[in-house]
């Protein structure tokens, strides 16, 4: 039997407890809807262990770095080779794990001189096991869904939430629910989940309105809720900085750029920078910054017209599904993290967003329109001189181009903009349609001979 809706996730109390991000109320347990009793706001994961014996930065450096020769499957999963950092397990068969993480750290060429930053990378979590950065998240609170003896885990999702979730449910031997708003999911998205055997609702309507419906289910239900206001979730994630600063020697970039939606991966990979400065594994910290598409700007109003202190929700609408979320979770955390790192957060449209994903496309290496909103924010931060030529910049992508392939399709159709009022001139340049050709070797020869000449 499942079990009843008063069942709660516990961590460890000797290892880690429960905080309140608002007033700081630390527990042992958290509610199905993981907010705080006394005030209601999200709670986080935090380590007291820490305080009293700090473990040394060297010693995690050399140990992480030996695990990548081991063949066990814990130390395989790019997530849980960084355990010490992790919510503790009893053992390692308690791992749910699909080998998420050790995704790659790709130079780009063209995009640094076209943004004039000589030395740009781009960490892409696209190379994920169900191609998105949500499965770094997911494996740890599949993990601890699994033990807390859930048969049912949910989520609300704009596509890749739901994947992966559905993807770690089976592979734990969970069943899994998906709320998904119709009509506005990537069918590439929506496939994975169906293929990974949830049990796939379209509500009409919005994202915002399904992860509403979600926290009502899961205090009447025995479901645990695996949306980024799970803090495992972010945990999980947290692991993206990690791998980011081992694969770079742990020489801290000037610049790390987020693309934000529900704002959980900016806020994870926030919390994990601060807390390898504090243990010592990083000297200074990074300027994290946020971008945003203009048409789910939330968090942007937010510091713009209300200094941060109460969320600005919108109507959101973007051809970035996966950021298209107006009323997001961990604005709040995220304020923070900008703060923290000194970072900035930017807005940018859907023109920009287009003609950034077929330049980073041009590097050989794909990536979703809701990632290439990074490059497109680099650029305005360039202009800005915010950030500056000689600095390290790591754009962060979310997700891998097959993720949305009619966006792609439909740009270099030269239907995605169709009729919009100067766009064509911007991108143009960058359109690489399919050409149809009589079956000849003449026809052939000739269009390699203009395209040598383009």
């Amino acid at each position: 039997m499942p079990p009843t809706s008063s069942s709660v996730p516990v961590v460890q109390p000797a290892d880690s407890r429960f905080r309140c991000i608002a007033c700081g109320e630390l527990s042992d347990s958290a509610s199905q809807n993981f907010r705080c009793a006394r005030c209601g706001d999200l709670l986080e994961i935090t380590y007291p262990r820490w305080e009293e014996a700090k473990p040394d930065a060297a010693d995690l450096k050399s140990l992480w770095r030996k695990r990548r020769l081991s063949l066990s499957a814990v130390d395989l999963s790019g997530v849980w080779r960084f355990r010490e950092l992790l919510p503790a397990i009893e053992n390692d068969q308690e791992v749910v794990t699909l080998r998420e993480g050790n995704t790659p750290l790709y130079e780009l060429p063209q995009c640094a001189r076209i943004t004039g930053v000589p030395r740009l990378y781009a960490k892409h979590q696209g190379m994920n096991p169900t191609s998105s950065f949500k499965d770094t998240g997911m494996t740890v609170a599949a993990t601890f869904a699994r033990r807390a003896g859930f048969r049912w885990v949910a989520c609300a999702s704009t596509g890749n939430t739901s994947a992966s979730m559905a993807a770690y449910a089976a592979r734990g031997g969970m069943r899994s629910l998906v709320l998904v708003p119709e009509g506005k999911i990537s069918w590439s998205k929506l496939s994975q989940a169906l293929d990974y055997g949830a049990v796939t609702c379209q509500l009409r309507t919005d994202f915002d309105g399904c992860l509403r419906l979600l926290q009502e289910l899961v205090l009447r239900a025995p479901v645990y809720q695996l949306n980024s206001i799970n803090p495992f979730r972010l945990e999980g994630q947290k692991t993206i900085a990690l791998e980011l600063l081992e694969q770079l020697d742990w020489q801290v970039p000037d610049h790390i750029i987020v693309p934000g939606g529900n704002l959980g991966n900016s806020s994870a990979i926030g919390k994990a920078l601060l807390e390898m400065r504090d243990l010592g594994l990083i000297s200074h910290l990074p300027k994290l910054s946020v971008i945003q598409a203009e048409g789910a700007n939330a968090l942007v109003r937010t510091l713009r017209e209300a200094k941060g202190e109460c969320l600005i929700s919108v109507q959101a609408e973007t051809r970035a599904t996966a950021i298209r979320i107006g009323n997001p979770a961990s604005w709040k955390r995220a304020a923070r993290v900008l703060e923290a790192t000194g970072g900035a957060c930017e807005q940018v449209s859907e023109v920009e967003i287009a003609q950034a994903k077929a330049e980073i496309g041009a590097e050989g290496i794909g990536c979703e329109p809701a990632s290439a909103v990074t490059l497109a924010g680099l650029k305005k931060l360039v202009q800005q001189r915010f950030v500056k030529p000689d600095e390290i910049v790591v754009l962060v992508l979310t997700g891998n181009l097959l993720k949305d392939p009619d966006f792609t399709i439909d740009f270099h159709r030269g239907e995605l903009f169709e009729g919009a009022e100067g766009a064509s001139g911007a991108l143009e340049r960058l359109r690489r349609p399919p050409i149809v050709l009589d079956a000849t070797l003449d026809a052939v020869i000739r269009t390699l001979e203009q395209a040598e000449k383009s």
